[in-house]
């Protein structure tokens, strides 16, 4: 049995445009499954969303959905899900995924989906909390983000032990083994930047 209980998961309201991206899904969802890890999402039926939600239920995991009130209204909401929880803002949405879950994956997605994983890491780089953050690089679709994050570091606006906390694989199984061993650097963010302004003669 795992240690960790839940799991949220962004992805996109697209299946995106290759089969690969909806297989994907369900294979987290199986071995989300194979675990007895629960699943934390947006609440959507479409898209990666909708499929990875489905496969947990059909294979009896605990599925919660965490959606605004004004996407509800649009009717995009997973209705068969036992826990759906409508919230007010995008905001609120963000704080209750992150107060459910043991651990944040993205999978492929666009501008929402990386919105929601980005805050989530850079939560545990301000040691907001202690939480494994990854992305299932499916078809290397995080391939040149990871290439940009590598040169955040060797411009020196990022530390290299904050780039370490994105785990990174491509199969489902193997990311979750990280997950499973994942422990946060214990670093001071504050006392880096005023050492590079030291560096930089700006202190």
């Amino acid at each position: 049995m795992s240690k960790l209980k839940r799991i949220c998961v962004f992805c996109g309201s697209s299946p995106g445009s290759e089969p690969d991206y909806l297989q994907a899904a369900r294979d987290l969802g199986d071995a989300l499954l194979e675990r007895g890890i629960g699943l934390v999402y947006g609440g959507a039926n479409v898209g990666t969303m909708g499929q990875i939600a489905s496969t947990v239920l059909r294979g009896g995991g605990e599925v919660i959905g965490v959606m605004p009130e004004d996407l509800v209204k649009k009717e995009v909401a997973y209705t068969e899900l036992q826990d759906l929880r409508v919230v007010q803002t995008m905001h609120e949405r963000k704080s209750l995924m992150n107060e459910l879950s043991d651990g944040f994956i993205s999978l492929p997605g666009g501008l929402g989906t990386l919105e929601e994983f980005f805050e989530a890491l850079a939560w545990g780089q301000l040691g907001l909390h202690a939480k494994p953050s990854g992305v299932l690089n499916v078809r290397n679709f995080y391939g040149q983000l990871l290439e940009f994050l590598d040169h955040a570091v060797a411009e020196l606006f990022m530390q290299s032990e904050h780039r370490d906390m994105l785990l990174v694989h491509e199969e489902a199984s193997k990311l979750l083994d990280l997950f499973e061993n994942y422990q946060a650097p214990v670093i001071d963010k504050a006392d880096w930047i005023k050492k590079r302004h030291r560096e930089n003669g700006s202190l």
